[in-house]
């Protein structure tokens, strides 16, 4: 897989209805997860809440989204953040390390729950980006 740039759209606590909208709209594949499915690692109130959903459409288009993690703030403005994913671990760092430097880290880039390696951070100009590495399938 190559490397793909796609906007991450941010809920507060309409991630699914949303993401089902984009889908009627747009057509497409769309897989949601929800923090549930990770059992004791739901935050409290957040079971059902969407971690993270993606939208695949045949037209090439890829929209992903989630509800605001606890702890989070939601307010208009703040809710769009870019989202780089991929397989390619050495291209996909350096984007990471150019992006983060000068900027403010929110997740550090390493292995999460899910199984990716992945990082979150607010580049010097205030832009939220989030990379995620997929684990090679061999």
């Amino acid at each position: 897989m190559s490397s793909r740039l796609n906007p991450y759209i941010s809920f507060a606590g309409e991630a699914k209805p949303a993401m089902e909208f984009y889908k009627e709209v747009f057509g497409g594949d769309l897989a949601v997860h929800t923090y549930g499915e990770f059992g004791s690692e739901a935050p409290p109130g957040y079971s059902d809440k969407i971690m993270h959903g993606m939208l695949e459409t045949t037209s090439g288009f890829t929209l992903m989204g989630a509800d605001n993690p606890p702890g989070t703030e939601h307010k208009p403005g703040n809710n769009i953040a870019v989202s780089l994913s991929g397989d390619d671990m050495d291209e996909l760092r350096g984007y990471w390390n150019k992006l983060s430097d000068g900027g403010t880290v929110s997740v550090p880039l390493e292995k999460q729950m899910w199984g990716d390696v992945f990082g979150m951070c607010t580049d010097k100009f205030g832009i939220t980006w989030m990379v995620n590495v997929s684990e090679q399938q061999g």
